[in-house]
């Protein structure tokens, strides 16, 4: 596949991040630069994405950037990896569902590795995770199309501060919870950023055919 594998060590600022994608973006769509897997970490933050609502902020104080990807509004911080891409469906089937569903596929891959069921929810996009009938999520999508080129990405809870989500309503969702994988299990995911991208290519190459 003509993609580049891009992992960054040091947290990036989150403007830095769509400005370097949506440049990709153009790029890839006039065939001059490869298309784009990159995993990396943000600082502390809170995004709010496209069908963003005010209800959903609860404390008033914190500071909110506003982007251009699909979904309400989320956090991002240390402990959380992203997995940001500029992947052209044109190359591929025109099917945002079934990419949409490749990415879920990928992270419920990627979490049985360590031992963890997961779930995908068709009325509630994400990653699920039943913790004896409480449902709490472990991992965000959102996802951005122009010209048939999918953008934005994902992001998977591992040890990041889950105080951080007292501030907002995650996603929206009032009735369900939010987890990260130390919680479930207390256990080494140094390779986690290995594993989602072998899975990804791997389910991205079965998308090609």
């Amino acid at each position: 596949m003509n993609i580049e594998i891009k992992k960054s060590k040091k947290p990036i600022k989150y403007e830095e991040a769509i400005k370097f994608m949506e440049q990709r973006l153009l790029e890839v769509d006039e065939k001059k630069s490869k298309q784009l897997i990159w995993i990396l970490q943000h600082d502390d933050l809170y995004t709010a994405g496209t069908s963003f609502d005010e209800k959903d902020i609860i404390d008033k104080s914190i500071e909110i950037i506003k982007t251009n990807r699909g979904g309400k509004i989320t956090y991002h911080g240390p402990g959380q990896l992203i997995c940001y891409f500029v992947i052209d469906l044109k190359e591929r089937k025109k099917d945002i569902r079934k990419f949409i569903s490749l990415i879920e596929k990928s992270i419920i891959d990627t979490l049985k590795f360590f031992n963890i069921d997961t779930y995908a929810d068709k009325d509630n996009i994400g990653i699920w995770y039943n913790n004896n009938s409480k449902i709490e999520k472990v991992a965000a999508i959102g996802v951005r199309v122009s010209k048939w080129i999918a953008y934005h990405g994902f992001s998977i809870n591992i040890n990041n501060d889950l105080k951080k989500y007292d501030a907002i309503i995650p996603c929206g969702i009032k009735n369900k919870g939010v987890t990260n994988l130390c919680n479930i299990i207390n256990q080494n995911y140094e390779n986690i950023d290995d594993i989602i991208l072998k899975n990804f290519t791997k389910n991205l190459e079965n998308l090609d055919v």
